[in-house]
């Protein structure tokens, strides 16, 4: 199975969640950025609110693809906490052993982190639609695809922190191993294409654009996504 893109993506995930249509307790929140495109065309075909939630990998230094942890921002409960207090850090903790087996030191891993702090940070300064209200109501995390699943482990874990009631995550394309670690920390799991050799999540895009800051926030814009949506 191939995607046209992302938005193609969407419409065809939109279709599998037919009872989420116009349910007044649930809002879609798309993890920028791959994942902003898809929740866009999810939330528009299901007439729900579309939100964002920021996330970062922590890539092993000299293989950044593969993912020993994740960071990810909860969205602000009622207290209103400063966004450095609202980060959500999960490890990939038996990869740890085999990275210092390879020469990974703390000290590297420490200066990914600190890197990926930054970075999230600065967008929670720019990006719009990062403060719904979640507390009671159903998410449904949506993403481009998962490999290793870090990023999605670390949104479950932000958005159940915020109040969610509830926590689907639904995804184009999964890998066995991501699709399994889901299910056990999400309500929920739906992923419409699960090879059982997966490569590179693009690989299953026609067109897998990269996109960046300004793409997304123009998206989430276009899509009313300002501003959080009561109930």
């Amino acid at each position: 199975m191939r995607y046209n893109d992302r938005e193609d993506a969407g419409r065809r995930l939109a279709a599998a969640l037919p009872q989420f249509r116009e349910r007044p307790d649930t809002v879609v929140l798309g993890l920028a950025r791959g994942g902003i495109p898809v929740a866009a065309a999810v939330a528009a075909a299901l007439h729900l609110p579309l939100g964002a939630l920021l996330v970062r990998k922590l890539g092993i230094p000299g293989h950044e693809e593969t993912a020993y942890g994740a960071l990810a921002l909860a969205p602000p409960p009622a207290t209103d906490a400063p966004p450095t207090e609202r980060i959500v850090r999960i490890l990939n903790r038996p990869l740890l052993p085999r990275m210092r087996e390879y020469g990974i030191g703390q000290e590297l891993l420490d200066q990914v982190e600190s890197r990926e702090r930054r970075e999230l940070l600065r967008r929670a300064g720019s990006y719009p639609a990062l403060r719904h209200d979640l507390h009671g109501r159903t998410v449904v995390l949506v993403d481009d695809g998962l490999a290793t699943g870090a990023t999605m482990r670390a949104a479950v874990e932000a958005v159940r922190g915020a109040g969610a009631a509830a926590v689907v995550v639904a995804v184009p394309v999964a890998s066995l191993e991501a699709h399994t670690s889901i299910s056990r920390v999400a309500d929920s799991v739906l992923s419409l294409h699960l090879p059982g050799n997966f490569n590179a999540v693009g690989s299953y895009y026609r067109n897998f654009n990269q996109l960046g800051d300004r793409d997304v926030v123009g998206m989430l814009r276009a899509a009313g996504a300002d501003s959080p949506r009561q109930r």
